[in-house]
């Protein structure tokens, strides 16, 4: 019996100090990559509301069904507008590259002009749709483009989270900082300030909601709230289909004119 105590206790050091070395060894840069290589499976479909709501809270609804599909090094993306009549057929699509140099390349198709616009980089900080997403919003940041201190740890809605605050390395960057609480194992980023150029607090985003589908967390409830606006956009996700095997020809500016 005591030698089995004094195993135990030996034990319960040693997990103490592997406990603290992996705490130590943990840094903001690699929390925020975690977050970034989180698989959602290799495509999925699904169809969005997007909510714009103003300061009199006074509601416009977008319906839109969007694809998406991971092809290793790109990972692309296109939406297309459904509902209402003046913003059906609007398409908007997005190619993301898994390197730091690479920025992404973003398309937008008006039906009213019948043409397919290049999202410049001068027109990345300009909202989407009326939405409180920036089209640099809508795209996929690379981990390295920015500079990522663990800030503290705290719980926030019951789940153990990493406060990160992430500063762009590009001073010319839209935000000055952001502070992100992402969830320890699950790696999805819970909650995120925005601060604007002044380091003045722009929006937050929350994750309302995420569900498992497949062995994947997908993020399906999302809201982001422009503080300065007084003005809320809510993302929702349903239908959620993973794995179906969509064409790669989907994700072409003549798939854009053409529409769903």
């Amino acid at each position: 019996m005591k030698n089995f105590k004094i195993t135990s206790i030996a034990f319960a050091i040693l997990l103490f100090a592997s406990t603290f070395i992996f705490s130590q060894n943990v840094t903001g840069l690699k929390v925020v990559e975690n977050v970034y290589n989180r698989s959602v499976g290799d495509d999925m479909t699904a169809d969005l509301t997007m909510t714009l709501i103003n300061s009199s809270g006074k509601e416009r609804v977008r319906k839109i069904k969007q694809f998406s599909r991971d092809f290793g090094e790109i990972e692309k993306k296109i939406m297309f507008f459904v509902k209402p009549a003046d913003v059906k057929n609007t398409s908007f699509m997005t190619w993301g590259y898994d390197e730091e140099e690479k920025n992404d390349d973003q398309w937008i198709y008006l039906p009213a002009l019948k043409k397919t616009k290049r999202i410049s980089s001068d027109s990345k900080s300009d909202y989407f749709m009326g939405s409180d997403f920036t089209y640099d919003d809508l795209g996929d940041r690379h981990p390295t483009q920015d500079t990522h201190t663990i800030l503290r740890e705290e719980e926030l809605n019951g789940e153990a989270c990493y406060v990160i605050e992430s500063i762009p390395k590009d001073e010319e960057y839209i935000y000055s900082k952001t502070i992100t609480w992402i969830i320890k194992d699950k790696w999805i980023g819970l909650k995120k300030d925005f601060y604007d150029e002044d380091e003045d607090l722009l929006k937050t985003l929350t994750v309302e909601k995420y569900e498992d589908f497949k062995g994947f967390l997908i993020i399906t409830h999302t809201e982001m709230k422009n503080v300065q606006k007084d003005h809320k956009t809510v993302m929702e996700l349903k239908n959620i289909k993973i794995d179906t095997g969509i064409s790669e020809s989907k994700f072409s500016e003549r798939m854009m004119t053409r529409g769903i």
